[in-house]
Formats: structure tokens, sequence, C-alpha cells
């Protein structure tokens, strides 16, 4: 029940979000991409707490990142399963009580994107809308439970019809997930998220 409830508020505000759009400014894609462009140049940096509570989903996430980056698609669908298990063993009773609740809404929304993404080997396209998605959970999930190395959350302009995306990196270096070998270099550092 939970779960239908999560995905219908999903889908409502999603569906919001496009009934509302507004297209009169389709014409100004210049404008809207020098826009974007200094979106992705503001760079932040955040500290979190040292933890290796989230490692496997970690080392999971970005094997999936590194397979989207190397087009691939069935490497991809192999380590959205992995990330899947990873999110199922996640011991979330070992995190503060004032944090189970939410971490328990992301894992189950990020362990849905991760599922999907295993399940579509063949269709990279696919599997890259939901690692965009993805991707937010698990930098949601990083700020409240820390990590064991640094990261950089990195953003791509160009990506969703020019609307943007972001992932996580544990390099500074941009290789884009979203594009692959087609636009591997688009983006720019976004946020460090650092080890305190």
């Amino acid at each position: 029940m939970k779960k239908t409830m999560i995905m219908l508020i999903l889908a409502l505000v999603s569906w919001g979000a496009n009934a509302q759009h507004d297209h009169s400014n389709m014409g100004h894609s210049t404008e809207s991409h020098s826009k974007m462009a200094n979106k992705s140049m503001e760079q932040s940096n955040v500290e979190v707490e040292r933890s290796k509570s989230a490692s496997a989903i970690i080392d999971n996430y970005l094997a999936l990142k590194d397979a989207l980056v190397a087009d691939n698609s069935k490497k991809a669908a192999n380590s959205g399963k992995m990330l899947f298990e990873a999110f199922e063993e996640f011991d979330i009773s070992a995190q503060p009580k004032s944090e189970q609740k939410e971490l328990g809404e992301i894992i189950e929304v990020a362990r849905e994107h991760a599922e999907h993404i295993s399940e579509n080997d063949g269709n990279i396209e696919h599997q890259r809308e939901h690692f965009e998605m993805l991707s937010t959970d698990v930098k949601d999930l990083v700020i409240i439970t820390g990590t064991d190395r640094d990261l950089y959350q990195i953003f791509c302009p160009m990506y969703n019809n020019n609307e943007g995306g972001s992932w996580l990196s544990a390099s500074s270096e941009i290789k884009n997930p979203f594009f692959g070998s087609k636009m591997l270099k688009c983006g720019s550092v976004q946020q460090n998220i650092t080890v305190k």
C-alpha cells in the first residue's frame, strides 16, 4: 500500500509539473541553454560524516555509472541487480532513529530504479532515465548516512532535452553516463561532497 501511494504521489507530481510547463519560450533555446550553463557552473561544497554504512551502495552505484559511461547495457543491468541487492542489505536500524523513516523512503524508491535498470538489458536509454532519478536518491542517502570517500555531483545541462541531470562520481573528471561515447565530456562539477 505504501509503495503504491509513493508511486501515485510521484506520478501526480510529475504530471503536475508537465501540465504547468510553459511552452511559450520554446523558441528561445539559446536563452534556456544559457540558464542551464549558468546553473551548471554554480559549485558548492557539503561535508558529510565519515561512514562505511553505505559503502556497498556507493560501490555498486559507481559500477553502474561506469557501465553507462561505457555504453554497456548488459553490464549496467548486472550492476543494477547488485545495487538492488545492496539496498536490500542496507541496515536502516543502525542509523539514527530520527533518520530511519526518510532513509526507508529513499531506499524504497531507489530500489525500484535499480530494479528497472536490472530488468532493461538492451534498453540503455531507459536505464539512463532511471539512473538519473536514482542519482538523486543516492545523493540524498549519502547526505544522511555519510560516506567513506569524497564524491562529486556532476551536472550535464544537455541531458533530458536541455533540462539537465546530475550524477555522482568518485572523480572530478567528467565521464558522462547519460550520453556515454556520444558526449562523454559534457558536464561540470556542481557540488563537492567531502568527508569531515
